[in-house]
């Protein structure tokens, strides 16, 4: 069963500024704006939402299939995934162009300041759903605005069921595509903060949103999450991390596990719960992608946590 994973791959470049933006930032001088903050500390990790939900389907065992649009400089990244054995198949690069970059400076305060260049994702409807075969669930995640409306009007062409899960490209759309968007997907996902912006932008509340789905998913982060599904509103509690490190890629993780269950037809209980458990694993490491588990390690934890057994 191959999962069809449309969205973004990007390089995360992410700076520490060890002091306060607030101590620097002069509220009566903001007009004139000119400040710089020294970083001796930098990383650049592998991210993007197609990336990361990729390597954690990947760590559970499924088959995703990435279809991304990349630039020449996705030399680095190519060379990650072949050896973890995802394919790039559907991967198209765009001659002179960047992979998408985000360059992430953060204080003492956990205060950011991001700036994102989306790169070769503005090519991205250049990719085609009907190109890749044996696909029995997809998802379109954050990606250039006409792909992601392409690649839904695609998989309800091909009569495949997908997940609609528009997280930070949210702002791109107005009431009408995201109202397009929900009567195409089969699933709906978004977290805590995205549920409100999309009621304000569609004027629907989430149970009406949740009659028009098969099951509208909102993450809750510590609080674990709702799924709405058939009339009924399920919680999954979220387990306790090893440790809080680093949110990024969090969402992306949840997803990963949503989908691996949607795809084996788990009940919406399981299912959640092992999405759930992807999101606590990856907030214990740095990055998107850092973490690593074999399947049998990530099934003792589920049993631990929710005290029954899973086989992936």
């Amino acid at each position: 069963m191959n999962t069809l994973i449309c969205g973004s791959m990007a390089y995360d470049t992410i700076m520490v500024f060890k002091d306060q933006f607030k101590k620097h930032i002069l509220p009566e001088q903001i007009h004139i704006l000119n400040v710089a903050f020294l970083v001796p500390e930098m990383r650049r990790e592998y991210g993007g939402c197609a990336g990361n939900i990729a390597y954690n389907l990947h760590l559970l065992g499924g088959n995703p299939l990435i279809m991304a649009t990349v630039g020449d400089d996705f030399g680095p990244y190519a060379k990650r995934l072949e050896k973890l054995s995802i394919s790039q198949k559907h991967i198209r690069h765009v001659p002179d162009s960047f992979t998408g970059q985000a360059f992430i400076t953060t204080d003492l305060d956990d205060n950011q300041i991001t700036a994102f260049h989306p790169g070769a994702m503005g090519f991205s409807e250049q990719n085609k759903v009907a190109e890749a075969t044996g696909v029995t669930l997809g998802i379109v995640s954050p990606d250039g605005r006409d792909g992601m409306i392409e690649h839904a009007e695609q998989f309800v062409a091909a009569g495949t069921p997908f997940v609609f899960d528009p997280g930070q490209g949210m702002p791109m759309f107005g009431k009408d595509d995201l109202l397009r968007f929900i009567d195409q997907a089969t699933y709906v996902t978004v977290n805590d903060y995205e549920a409100k912006l999309l009621q304000d932008k569609t004027g629907k509340t989430l149970a009406e949103i949740a009659k028009s789905v098969t099951a509208l998913i909102v993450t809750l982060g510590g609080d674990g999450s709702m799924i709405y599904t058939e009339g009924r509103e399920i919680a999954i509690p979220t387990p306790k991390p090893a440790a809080i490190v680093d949110p990024t890629g969090c969402g992306d993780a949840y997803r990963a596990g949503l989908m691996y269950g949607i795809q084996r037809g788990w009940a919406w209980e399981t299912t959640g719960r092992l999405a759930s458990l992807m999101g606590s694993i990856k907030i214990a490491s740095r990055g998107g992608q850092n973490h690593v588990l074999t399947r049998g390690e990530i099934e003792a934890q589920f049993e631990q946590h929710f005290g029954f057994a899973i086989t992936l």
